[in-house]
């Protein structure tokens, strides 16, 4: 768990891993399957722990019980690790090209399935330990994931030479790969297009107090009073749902800014709660100020939010949950969802990819919404609902991965922390503390052109892991059955001698 943020030692992912091996692959099916269970319940339920705060603090739960729903969701995340562990040994009797090869292509794609069975929950994936890694040059080649995976059997071939079980090269393999991940570092698989003068407004106000009467007019005059000092600025940036009303009701004041942000030749985002026509209710970031369509009620230079986070911004079986208690009654949690690859926003000259807060978590989604001609990766959140806890500082590591993945710059905009920006490598270039009010002013120059990623996504990645998986299913079992074989030779030899 140390291997991820805040604590950011990476090597300590490969110790897991290894202690995963340890415990699982000298067992039958059954056994192992069970032992990575409680691999990943304790992997999970310490990773995931930060999750509480919103039940308790914001959801009215007691700790008791919000210590039971995290326990479930760790129990229910441990299955995915569980059945790759037991179907690798169902499928594959020898050890070697079990733990080499299918092992590793199964537990990937068991990460895969648990970010997108019911709506997904991708987070600590072994990949996001190397942000700032050594293997951090792969992402723009092969995504988090491939990361995963060369972690992952790198993890086995120290398991099996401390086996002692086959030859040196799957070391000597493993020892290349990593070579080769280091000296793609210096590849530039984009190139610059033009820089831009950014403004990231912290305003750091409570969830507590953010939606109580009377904090509207707070909220605006905070965002504005931190806004009008940066006239430098080329864009000033708002964070997701900075205002606590809907677009609507805050039109004419919209417009107002609009007009300022105009006279003022700068562009405005912002995320806020947005209504439409048919009642629908959308979370949203929008656009005033200098850009290609003057601001008004549904204009098209907006985007809504795709992928909604359960519980907190839609309620499964809503009807029955809602009254069991507050935590399934949360404001705003009745969202709908945004079509899916919307436009670039367009400031200035500048075009925007967007994700807000959660959905940053999900590459296809991030990775389809980018397009070639997008300069910059812009990530809106309110990570407020979860105190001081880990869950931010993994957030950003997760968002950092999008810019190494699709090789642009990303911005990152939030109410409390963690704002950042970071160059198209995923280093931070600048940065905000958190709990603190202010308002980051960065530099920062886009990018055109695609990565092996931005380019062609996961695909390379499944073939290869299907590929290995077959190839380690095909020669485990030849091994498995000519060693049966051999056995069974001798066996017969020794009954003859006797006879």
């Amino acid at each position: 768990m140390f291997a991820f943020s805040p604590f950011d030692i990476w090597p300590l992912v490969l110790v897991s891993i290894l202690g995963l091996y340890a415990t699982t692959q000298n067992l039958s099916a059954g056994r192992a399957a069970r032992q990575g269970f409680i691999w990943a319940m304790g992997f999970y339920a310490v990773g995931l722990w930060w999750i509480h705060n919103s039940m308790t603090i914001f959801g009215g739960l007691p700790l008791w019980l919000a210590a039971v729903l995290v326990g479930l969701l760790a129990a229910y995340l441990s299955l995915y690790t569980a059945a790759a562990i037991w179907l690798a040994q169902r499928l594959v009797p020898s050890r070697t090209w079990r733990a080499l090869l299918v092992l590793p292509a199964l537990l990937v794609v068991a990460d895969w399935l648990r970010g997108w069975v019911m709506t997904g929950f991708p987070w600590l994936w072994f990949g996001y330990s190397q942000v700032d890694g050594p293997l951090a040059s792969l992402a723009p080649v092969v995504g988090v994931q491939g990361i995963s995976w060369l972690l992952i059997f790198t993890a086995a071939s120290i398991w099996l030479l401390l086996q002692r079980k086959i030859s040196l090269w799957p070391g000597f393999t493993a020892i290349l790969l990593w070579g080769l991940a280091y000296g793609s570092g210096s590849v530039q698989w984009v190139t610059p297009t033009t820089e831009s003068n950014f403004a990231l407004v912290q305003g750091n106000i409570e969830q507590s107090i953010k939606w109580s009467p009377g904090q509207l007019e707070r909220s605006l005059q905070r965002y504005i009073s931190l806004t009008l000092p940066e006239r430098d600025a080329d864009v000033v940036i708002w964070p997701e749902s900075a205002l606590p009303s809907t677009e609507q009701e805050l039109a004419p004041w919209l417009e107002q800014v609009d007009l300022l942000m105009r006279d003022r030749k700068q562009s405005l985002i912002t995320g806020l709660v947005s209504e439409s026509a048919s009642g629908d209710i959308y979370n949203a970031v929008i656009t005033l100020g200098k850009n290609s369509i003057p601001y008004g009620l549904n204009h098209s230079n907006r985007y809504y939010k795709q992928h909604l986070v359960p519980i907190g911004e839609f309620v499964p079986f809503g009807d029955l949950l809602r009254p069991l208690a507050p935590l399934f009654d949360l404001p705003m949690s009745s969202f709908a969802r945004g079509k899916a690859e919307q436009p670039d926003l367009s400031v200035g000259d500048q075009q925007l990819s967007v994700a807000i807060c959660y959905e940053v978590a999900f590459p296809r989604l991030v990775r389809a919404n980018m397009k070639p001609d997008t300069d910059y990766l812009l990530t809106v959140s309110n990570d407020t609902w979860f105190g001081e806890s880990w869950g931010p500082w993994q957030h950003q590591q997760i968002a950092r991965m999008r810019a190494l993945e699709l090789g642009r710059p990303l911005i990152r905009a939030t109410n409390n922390g963690v704002t950042l920006v970071t160059d198209e490598k995923g280093q931070i270039t600048a940065s905000l503390p958190q709990f603190e009010t202010g308002v980051l002013q960065a530099k920062v120059t886009g990018m055109t052109g695609l990565t092996p990623y931005a380019r062609y996504g996961s695909t390379p990645l499944l073939a290869w892991l299907l590929i290995s998986g077959l190839v380690g299913i095909t020669q485990g079992r030849r091994q498995f059955h000519g060693r049966q074989q051999r056995l069974a030779a001798q066996q017969n030899l020794r009954m003859r001698a006797r006879s």
